[in-house]
Order: structure tokens, then sequence, then C-alpha cells
């Protein structure tokens, strides 16, 4: 079938749901001969929502990728079977959207959610408690709990077929268990790991539907503040193409130093 049609499918979606759209974007962004641009740089909210962009994904993806290797290292270490239940049980946040998450995230941990309840029933105030699902630090939970099996499903591969020689053979030669630990097996994985981080943080900045649902407009990042340029009576379209065009290159410059890492791997 491919030897059939050769790549022109490929080329032929990526025309249609990449190129196209990319360069209305990029027309209507320049169409007032860079008046959009001026608008938003003049926004005094866009250094923050930089900042703010860039640590939320930068500590998401850290985070995730951190205890996503550790589960990936459990998985490489089961037994086939259990393994197998594993897997799909990782596998289930990756089957909702961010705005369902986020609905579940308020009903269990909101002021009214269940475990806000169990808390109030035990003397803890649940307009307090029931808070911070609704803050950044809510947020950054909502996003490593379905990027954690992201990295944890892309990293098993890399820890089940990980070889364990050259780490046996250094100890062998005389090298402490740290020299050869770093020499050879965080050798291997290190640049899997931090391509993953990469990935999985570019996920994080770019995503606006768990942010619209826990935090309203009330945070300010970059995806929300592209969000009331379209919506809430906004309409100031050349705006949002700017910072669609602003966001996009945030994001493909994080995978970028992503795919770099996994090249030095290769």
């Amino acid at each position: 079938m491919i030897g059939r049609f050769g790549a022109w499918p490929a080329w032929a979606f990526m025309g249609l749901f990449f190129a196209l759209p990319l360069a209305a974007l990029a027309l209507e962004a320049f169409a007032e001969g860079g008046g959009a641009w001026a608008r938003l740089y003049a926004n005094p909210l866009l250094p923050g929502a930089l900042r703010n962009t860039l640590a939320l994904g930068l500590t998401a993806g850290g985070v995730s990728a951190l205890v996503g290797t550790a589960v990936a290292v459990e998985l490489a270490r089961q037994p086939e079977r259990r393994r197998r239940w594993m897997i799909t049980l990782l596998g289930m946040p990756l089957a909702f959207s961010g705005l369902v998450i986020a609905y579940g995230f308020i009903l269990g941990y909101g002021r009214a959610g269940f475990v806000t309840q169990l808390l109030a029933g035990a003397g803890a105030d649940p307009a307090r408690v029931g808070a911070w699902i609704y803050s950044a630090t809510g947020l950054g939970f909502g996003y490593v709990y379905y990027l954690v099996p992201r990295v944890a499903l892309s990293l098993y591969p890399v820890f089940a077929n990980l070889d364990l020689r050259p780490m046996q053979a250094a100890r062998t030669l005389g090298a402490t268990r740290w020299r050869a630990f770093r020499d050879t097996v965080l050798a291997q994985v290190a640049p899997s790991v931090l391509a993953n981080a990469c990935l999985v943080a570019a996920i994080a900045m770019g995503t606006y539907g768990t942010a619209l649902a826990l935090a309203g407009t009330q945070l300010n990042i970059l995806p929300l503040m592209l969000y009331a340029q379209i919506g809430d009576g906004g309409s100031d379209f050349g705006v949002a193409a700017a910072l669609s065009l602003l966001l996009m290159a945030l994001c493909v410059a994080v995978m970028g130093v992503g795919d770099a890492l996994a090249r030095r791997r290769r």
C-alpha cells in the first residue's frame, strides 16, 4: 500500500491541516503591516504570560519526566502479565481530553469535591483546601496527571532493552558503583529522558483546555491570553494570530531541544 501511493497522502494531510492553517495565521498576523505585533508587544501582560508559560511548562515537564522515568523503570521490572495490566491502566488518562480531566479534578479536589469534603469532615476549611486546584499549582498537578503516562510509556522500551553488561564490565575493571552507573546506564538513558521532558513541557505550554476549565482566564499564561483575544467579547484576530505564532515558536523551540538531545543518543 505504501509503495503504491508513496508519501503523497502524508504530504497532503500536512498541507491541509498544518501548512494551510499556518499560512492563514501568518497572513492574518501580518495583514496590518505589523500592527498586530505592535499591539501584542505593547500588552503589559505579555512578559508575565511568557514567564508563567515557561515556568509552568518546564516545571510540569520536569516533574512528569522524573515520575514517568521511575514508573518506566518499574514497568521494565514487572513480569509480562502484570506489565500488560499496568500499561493498560497507564493509558487510561491519555484517552480523555483535557477538559474531562479538569472536571474530574474539580469533582475530586474542588471546593465541593469528594476529597475536600472528607477533609472538611476532619475540620479543614473547604474553601481554603479546595482553592489550590484552581491555582497554577493545581493546573500543574493536572498536567502531570496525564503527562506522566506519556513519559512512562515512551521510556518503557528504553529500560526494557537496556544493556547492563557495560556497567558490569566497568565494575569488574574497578569503577565505583556511581561511576559505572553514570558512564554507562545514565549516558544511555539521559538523552531519552531529557527529550521526553522537552516534549511534555511543550505540550504543557500549548495546552489550554485543562487551564481554561480550572483557571478560566484568571491565570496569565499564553494559551489563556490567546483565548481571551477570541472569546469573552475579544475580537482582535490579528493579535490572536500573532500570539498563536509566538506560542507555536516557543513550543517548537522546546521540542527542537528535545530532538537535538534524541539525535545525540542515536
